[in-house]
């Protein structure tokens, strides 16, 4: 294509000029194409004729292998579990978001670990505590065989009967059993009601002694100011037994058998400072009563009467 030079030196492209340009790359581009068909063509023939050569070449031996072959890939293909193609991943399905799907899929088999054997060491709740517990199988053993002995029975006790030989009524049981208060403790009795009135002063005498050292204070008891139906139902008094002196002899701390008191009343009476502070007391009422009592008024007139 050939441009047309202006006066001023400068190259314009006409119209006319860029569409010879366009008709003469058509032609150029369709000449290729009809070569490269012809050149296709060409190869395609050459193909067909040797494909038909090769056709001709193979014997029987060769079409069975190859059947024996495909049958091989297409049986491995059956075993092969799906979505293990190249480019797939294995994935396990635990449930279904869709009903239908999850009714479909059995459910998971339950974890059954069957019997275990008992441990050795029981731990507490606390971690920090360690072990409360630890077995021995030896011991449990030897355990469960003696538990398996069958000892005799133990023989049911003959019937309570009284000194003529009969039974005792119902009646008389329970006032037998009620006659102390138990094992527990240790068979404490119960008087009987024509000891009640000397006890009851006995049980005076520990209530008041609180009198004795006015600065102590003591509890109020129970049945203290209700007479004898204060008493405790199951109690009693001892007495201080002397033991032998560290040395095995006669000790003068010991009280002879002539000095003892029979009862706690006595011994209280005949105590030195209990008796002084009893004497004290009294003085102290006397005056008090001998200020209102008889010869008094005389001395309380003589008071009123004017000193001028």
């Amino acid at each position: 294509m050939a441009l047309a030079a202006l006066d001023k030196g400068k190259g314009k492209a006409r119209p006319e000029d860029l569409e010879d340009e366009e008709i003469d790359q058509n032609e150029v581009e369709g000449s290729e194409s009809s070569s490269s068909s012809d050149s296709d063509s060409d190869s395609d023939s050459s193909d067909s004729d040797s494909d038909s050569d090769s056709e001709d070449d193979i014997s029987p031996d060769v079409l069975d292998s190859l059947l024996a072959k495909a049958r091989q890939n297409a049986r491995a293909k059956a075993l092969q579990p799906a979505g293990t193609a190249e480019g797939e991943e294995e994935f396990i399905r635990l449930g279904g978001d869709d009903e239908d799907e999850a009714k479909e899929e059995p459910p998971l088999p339950p974890l059954d670990t069957g019997s275990l054997p008992q441990p050795y060491i029981e731990l507490s709740e606390d971690r920090g505590a360690g072990p409360s517990k630890i077995r021995d199988p030896d011991i449990e053993a030897v355990q469960k065989a003696a538990s398996t002995i069958t000892a005799p029975a133990v023989p049911v006790p003959p019937p309570q009967t009284t000194k003529d030989g009969k039974r005792l009524t119902k009646k008389e049981l329970k006032n037998l059993k009620n006659q102390t208060a138990g094992k527990a403790w240790f068979d404490l009795p119960a008087p009987p009601e024509s000891e009640l009135p000397r006890l009851y002063r006995e049980v005076e005498a520990l209530r008041l002694h609180k009198q004795l050292d006015p600065k102590q204070f003591y509890r109020k008891e129970p049945g203290e100011g209700k007479g004898i139906k204060g008493l405790p139902k199951h109690f009693a008094i001892g007495t201080i037994i002397p033991s032998n002196s560290p040395f095995g002899g006669p000790n003068a701390d010991n009280l002879p058998r002539t000095a003892r008191k029979r009862t706690l009343v006595d011994e209280l009476v005949d105590d030195a400072e209990a008796r002084s502070y009893a004497k004290k007391k009294f003085k102290e009422l006397q005056t008090v009563r001998g200020a209102r009592g008889r010869g008094t008024l005389a001395a309380k007139q003589a008071l009123r009467k004017p000193k001028w």
